[in-house]
């Protein structure tokens, strides 16, 4: 069954005008060091890069209905990549708890993630499902 479902549109210019603006702080505050690095190896694409990654912060915190705040953070949503090369979601701290709050008794929560850009935009879904667990 489908526990939440959000969405995110997010323009590149303004994360590389944050980059600008503030730096390194931005990127410490708002981006995990898996995304740091993976936008690092990126040189031409950085905004990009973090501007879908920011999306899709964005995205799971509509997800699961609070946005920003009930001690979701965006550092504590880190967009990783499965064996397959997929993109998915690593959480952490309030993120992982409100999740947590959202799974039903006897069912594992999976996200889904995918995203998207194309200059000046970058976008991200995340489709959180809840998975029957398999009786031992």
């Amino acid at each position: 069954m489908i526990i939440g479902l959000g969405s995110d549109l997010c323009n590149i210019q303004r994360i590389q005008n944050s980059l600008d603006r503030f730096g390194d702080r931005f990127l410490q505050r708002v981006f995990t060091e898996v995304e740091q690095a993976k936008a690092a190896r990126r040189p031409h694409t950085v905004a990009g890069t973090l501007a879908k990654r920011f999306a899709a912060k964005e995205a799971f915190s509509k997800a699961v209905g609070t946005g920003f705040k009930a001690g979701v953070f965006m550092k504590d949503i880190g967009v990783v990549n499965a064996p397959s090369g997929a993109p998915t979601l690593a959480l952490t701290g309030g993120a992982k708890a409100r999740l947590d709050t959202l799974t039903p008794d006897g069912h594992e929560a999976v996200v889904h993630l995918t995203l998207t850009d194309d200059h000046p935009w970058a976008q991200a879904f995340v489709v959180i499902e809840a998975r029957p667990l398999s009786p031992s």
